[in-house]
């Protein structure tokens, strides 16, 4: 365990016909206010590891930022539950663009809900990698086995940002968005390329997830869950590659299978 995961409870289980006293590892669950050039941006519920990674990770997928050089500093005040960024590129953009839904329409069609935010910073995915089936198993089975606090938590989500032969970086977190922005900011603080890169996930690929992948710039992502349409629909819109179900020998490729090879 982490030490920053969890935290032991003691606790009445019952088994087996008896109820005894023993000590459970709980998913701890965190508010950090993130305050930007000294005004409220966001309160994120999160899993208080990785601090920096998320903040990052999340002031760029929503478009505050683009690189780690657009963040003049930033100190975590991991006590009192407060993240202070303060910008080299100047103010925020204004408050409604956070907020305000945008329609917009592509090859005469309507395109799928977005946020304005997330129609700026979303990344239409072009050519991209290929992955065997077999690596996708093996990736997968690689993610599971390292998830050490979701073993002893049972409340976790799992993401890994990897190539086909091997993980680079894996990180945990109770929100499913929270793990993917804290890949996104190990990347940019590390200066990781992530075009040859794929996502291993375990959880339910939803729109929001689907668009931290896009944002990423990420054209593969494998779940051992299930996707929902609107996150299928905007994975054929963006060009990214879902495979889901991935459990055991098995899997589904719901978009732009033409990634994956036998």
């Amino acid at each position: 365990m982490s030490g920053f995961a969890s935290k032991r409870r003691l606790i009445v289980r019952y088994d087996g016909g008896q109820l005894a006293e023993e000590e459970d590892e709980i998913a701890l669950e965190f508010p950090l206010t993130v305050m930007v050039n000294g005004e409220e941006f966001a309160t994120i519920v999160c899993t208080p590891a990785h601090l920096d990674e998320l903040v990052i990770g999340f002031l760029a997928s929503e478009g505050v930022i683009r690189t780690c050089s657009d963040i003049k500093g930033m100190t975590i005040d991991g006590e009192r539950g407060f993240a202070y960024v303060e910008l080299a590129t100047g103010g925020l953009p204004a408050k409604q663009f956070y907020a305000k839904r945008f329609i917009g329409s592509c090859c005469g069609k309507s395109r799928q809900f977005y946020f304005y935010n997330d129609a700026k910073t979303a990344k239409t995915i072009v050519g991209g990698i290929t992955v065997k089936a077999d690596d996708c198993i093996r990736l997968m089975k690689a993610l599971h086995e390292r998830s050490t606090d979701f073993a002893a938590t049972g409340g976790l989500h799992n993401a890994a940002l990897a190539t086909p032969d091997e993980m680079v970086v894996i990180r945990s977190d109770i929100g499913r968005h929270n793990a993917l922005d804290k890949l996104y900011g190990y990347c940019l603080r590390h200066q990781v390329a992530m075009k040859d890169k794929l996502i291993v996930f375990s959880g339910r690929v939803s729109s929001e997830v689907l668009l931290k992948a896009a944002k990423m710039g990420v054209s593969v992502l494998l779940s051992k869950s299930a996707p929902t349409t609107l996150a299928l629909d905007l994975a054929d819109e963006l060009g990214i590659t879902v495979v889901g179900f991935l459990r055991g020998q098995a899997f589904n490729v719901y978009t732009h299978a033409k990634r994956v090879i036998a």
